[in-house]
């Protein structure tokens, strides 16, 4: 059994972390108030999640200003992306009952 969940990512065992690659994986950047919106996560819930997806090299983070105003915007990297569709690869495994 220890194989079959070889390749399961203990950083998205979160819903919210995994909601987060989700949507990144599927845009080319999101912003933080629409992951807010499409999670329904508060500021601080959101912050500390993406926090630790960048830590990890998951996420790069895009900080400009539209205007005067700042605009924080987020998109997967490389390595994330690689992380995330291993992962999905072992639930799928995981499920139908396949070996590697």
């Amino acid at each position: 059994m220890k194989d079959i969940l070889e390749n399961i990512n203990k950083l998205f065992e979160s819903k919210v972390r995994l909601g987060i690659m989700s949507l990144l994986v599927v845009n080319e950047s999101v912003d933080f108030n629409t992951l807010k919106q499409y999670l329904e996560v508060t500021d601080g819930n959101l912050a500390s999640h993406i926090s630790a997806l960048e830590k990890a090299k998951y996420v790069k983070v895009n900080k400009s200003f539209i205007g005067k105003k700042p605009n924080t915007t987020y998109s997967v990297t490389a390595g994330g992306r690689r992380a995330f569709n291993e992962h999905l690869d072992a639930l799928e495994r995981l499920i139908s009952g396949r070996q590697k």
